[in-house]
This record gives C-alpha cells, sequence and structure tokens, in this order.
C-alpha cells in the first residue's frame, strides 16, 4: 500500500526514528527556520562548494515540485547559502521544504514563510558565485547521509531521513509503535503508573539477579 504524505507528517519525525531503530535523524543543529515546521518529501539532492552560491539556482530551477531541496554545503555555519529570494522562489515552485546543511540569512522574512526550511545556523554574510557542483548525489547532511529519492520528514523536533527502500517497513512499524503509545496513555488514565506499564520493575529484577557478570546471570 502507498504510503501518504499527510501519514508521515501525522506519524512525526521521533517516532519516525523509533522505527528505523532510533536513527536516521539528522544532527540536533539542523532546526525549523521557518513558520511552517512540519515537511515531508523525497529528496532533490546537491553539493555545492562551501561558501559558495553559484549551484543552488540550477538546483533550485531542477528540483521538482513536491521534492524537499537538500543542499550540502559542507556544513559550513559563517557564510549563508539561502535567503528571502530563494525561499520565496522555493515556494512558488511548489516544492516540499528545503533542508540546508550550512547557514542561512534574512532570518525574519524566512520565518514568516510557508515553506519549511531548515538550516544548521543564521548569519548575515552571503557566498560567493565562482564553483560549480553536483545535482543528484548522495550528500551529507547534519551527520546523515541523504540519497536521491530518500524521505525526509521534518517538524519541530528535527529531521528524519528514510532510505527509499525502508520507506514502507518503517512506515508500518511507525504505525504500531503510535498504537502502543496511544495504549499506554489509556493505561495511564486509568491510573497505573508508568514503570508499571513498561514491565520496568520485572526487568530491573533481572539485572539486579544478574549480577554484573552476565554469564553469571541466572538461568
Amino acid at each position: 500500500m502507498p504510503v501518504k504524505p499527510k501519514q508521515l507528517i501525522k506519524i512525526g519525525s521521533a517516532t519516525l526514528s523509533d522505527a528505523l531503530g532510533k536513527t536516521g535523524a539528522m544532527q540536533h543543529e539542523m532546526r525549523p527556520r521557518s513558520a511552517q515546521a512540519k515537511m515531508v518529501g523525497p529528496a532533490f539532492t546537491v553539493r555545492v562548494h562551501p561558501a559558495d552560491i553559484l549551484m543552488v539556482t540550477p538546483a533550485l530551477a531542477a528540483c521538482p515540485a513536491g521534492h524537499v531541496l537538500v543542499i550540502d554545503g559542507g556544513g559550513e555555519r559563517n557564510t549563508a547559502l539561502w535567503g528571502e529570494i530563494t525561499t520565496e522562489a522555493a515556494h512558488r515552485k511548489g516544492l516540499a521544504g528545503v533542508v540546508l546543511n550550512g547557514a542561512l540569512r534574512d532570518s525574519h522574512a524566512i520565518s514568516r514563510s510557508p515553506l519549511p526550511v531548515f538550516a544548521l545556523s543564521i548569519v548575515p554574510n552571503a557566498g560567493g558565485a565562482e564553483y560549480p557542483g553536483e545535482i543528484g548525489i548522495a550528500v551529507a547532511c547534519a551527520g546523515t547521509v541523504v540519497q536521491p529519492g530518500d524521505w525526509l520528514v521534518g517538524d519541530e523536533d528535527g529531521v528524519v531521513v528514510i532510505p527509499a527502500a525502508q520507506l514502507e517497513a518503517a512506515t508500518a512499524r511507525a504505525l504500531e509503535i503510535v498504537a502502543a503509545e496511544k495504549r499506554i496513555i489509556r493505561e495511564m488514565r486509568r491510573g497505573q503508573e508508568l514503570a508499571d506499564i513498561l514491565h520496568i520493575p520485572e526487568k530491573l529484577k533481572r539485572k539486579r539477579e544478574a549480577g554484573l557478570i552476565p554469564q553469571l546471570a541466572k538461568q
């Protein structure tokens, strides 16, 4: 069954990371910088020369509507590769969002934009426009590899990358987690302690009985 983007947004980045074995999340510096933090879509990637914006607008032109433009600026945080005008252009093209492994500027305008924009930092000075880059390749973004076509889900917690081949399985697992968490909340509302619902006392007892040397654990 095809995965629906709205379904991924509703699940959220935290639960999807759990479904991926507590992996897939970009580092904590990747934060939402616009009015809309909720983002989902397949990745369209570009690697630019650090502190250089020459390849940004060609990548923006090539990025299909409904995709997330992922710009690998080498993690350079003191030179902006993105701003108000590029945000407006991406929004008008119907992009699902922008994820920038680097810095942006014009933060006041971007903070009001309905386009989801994520970046590592904010800084006033802009980059040059001298060096070519590469479009449609695997890139590194805040400590996570992004392949073209991987799915990105962003929200107030950050950004999670779901490998395209794992999309359906990860979504199914995430829905199981959602159902389990709803059950936990229902049981808490009935007055049960969270530790008891999660069987923490039993787990602690087993660990105490096992001692510090696993080989001596009671069978």
